[in-house]
Parts: C-alpha cells; structure tokens; sequence
C-alpha cells in the first residue's frame, strides 16, 4: 500500500515544498551549500503533508519510495511482533529523517504514527539519489546521517540491555532532555508524547515498573510529573545515575559501525 493513500489529506494540506524556504533545513540539510547547490535541491519534488494526530507516515510493508524530514511534530515508529502485540522502536522529532531503514529491502519495516499534528516532508529517494551525483557534499552528509542513526539504535540496545529499570529511565529523560535544548527548547520541561505503556515498550520494561520508577523519581525531587508533563528538577542526579555506564554507548556505537561496515551494499547512499 502505497503511504500516499495512508492520510485523508485535503488539497491544501499536500504542498509543493522548497527546502530553502524551510524553518527546518538547518537540520535536514548539510552546512555550507552554495547558491547552485541550493537551487539544485529546490528542483526535488518535495511534498510537505500535515499528518493528523494518531495517522501514519507510512505502514510497515509498503514500497520504499520517499524518506521523509519531520518539518513539526512527534512520531513513534513500532513494529508489530508475532503476537500481535507493538514494539516502539523510536521516537522522533523535528529535523530528523525517518525511512532510511527501508533502502535496502525496498519495504518500509516499521509502523511510522503522528503522535500529535505532524508535519512531514516527503523526500522521493530515487530523485535525492541522483541529485548526490552532483552534490558531493549531500552525500556525505547522508551517509553519516544513515551510518549515526544506525550506530546509536544498535547503541541504545546495547547499553539498556545491561541497565537497570531506574537508569534505563534515567537516560530515556537525558537524553529527551539534549535533544529538546539543541532545538532550542527547554531542556527541563518535557511533554511526554509516549505513554507510560510505551515508554515501556521502547525500554524493554512493564508498565508497572516505569510508572513505579517515575513515582519514585518524584519523591526524590528529580522529576516533578503532571499527566505528561514532566518537570526535570535535577538534571545533574539524573546524569549522576548514568555515569558509570558512560562508556558503553561509545563502546556499542563502535560494534554498530562495524556491523553497518560489514553490511551488504545496493546503492551509492546505502553504506554508512
């Protein structure tokens, strides 16, 4: 099915988008482009589409055929086991690219949902592909792009998988915390947009222990949590309780990138 027919989009919600015109493209594009590469990426056709709160970006099992930038917004990507039950793999946020899992199946993997009113840009990769050709510089910058998201989700598996649930939870606020400060926000006032359920879900924990921990954070006046609202009183505990596993992601990222080094290659945007 193709991600097109996913969302019931109104004429006005599906737009022509040029890149240099976007809030966003500090993040989406690499620095120091020059006026001709510039108006070299403007000629992608580039579709923004306003995603409602709880629709799909794309399904699992569809035909690979745009990576998309989040211009606004959350979403959750999840895949669904044998038993029917759903695994959240990720949480996004604006200015990162989701579908570069896809590339070499040529299906997506994973369910891709709005966790509010999103906003995506719809990249055609066949178009991107031919266009690094002449940008060298978005190559690049694409292939540590792919290679880094890799290497930290096979991070992150690594290092929670010899944590306990108080640390696990500990580097899931961290590290909401960094990515919130470097666009910009709050680094102590964080809307959970997963639920308890899923939080639970991306760190390998029952329901019961993360609303047991987050309780427990409260009464020790590191957190203050309202619904989603979550208030980070001290952020340097927080980062005290981590510390001594703080080697392990730079261990993990170094094992995943011989993983991605090792893996089969099928196009020019496909090694990491």
């Amino acid at each position: 099915m193709n991600a097109v027919h996913l969302v019931q989009e109104s004429p006005s919600a599906l737009l022509r988008h040029a890149c240099a015109d976007c809030a966003s493209h500090d993040w989406c594009l690499p620095a120091g482009l020059d006026a001709r590469e510039m108006k070299l990426l403007n000629q992608l056709s580039v579709q923004n589409r306003l995603i409602a709160r709880g629709g799909s970006v794309y399904r699992a099992g569809a035909l690979f055929h745009s990576l998309y930038a989040i211009c606004s917004g959350f979403v959750k990507s999840t895949i669904t086991q044998g038993d029917g039950r759903e695994r959240v793999t990720g949480l996004h946020m604006s200015g990162e690219l989701i579908g570069m899992d896809a590339i070499n199946s040529g299906q997506y993997l994973c369910d891709a949902v709005a966790l509010d009113d999103t906003s995506v840009c719809a990249i055609p990769f066949g178009e991107l592909e031919r266009l690094t050709r002449d940008i060298p510089t978005l190559q690049r910058y694409l292939h540590r792009t792919m290679g880094r998201a890799i290497a930290q989700d096979y991070g992150v598996m690594l290092l929670l998988g010899c944590m306990r649930a108080e640390e696990r939870i500990a580097v899931f606020l961290v590290s909401l915390s960094k990515r919130y400060a470097a666009r910009g926000y709050s680094p102590t006032c964080i809307n959970l947009r997963l639920t308890r359920d899923e939080i639970g879900s991306y760190l390998g924990l029952k329901l019961e222990t993360v609303s047991r921990v987050l309780s427990r954070f409260q009464e020790d006046h590191l957190i203050a949590v309202q619904r989603k609202d979550i208030e980070i009183k001290d952020l340097d505990r927080l980062n005290r309780m981590i510390s001594t596993h703080r080697d392990t992601p730079q261990r993990a990222s170094r094992q995943a990138l011989r993983v991605v080094a090792a893996a089969p290659v099928q196009s020019s945007l496909q090694c990491a």
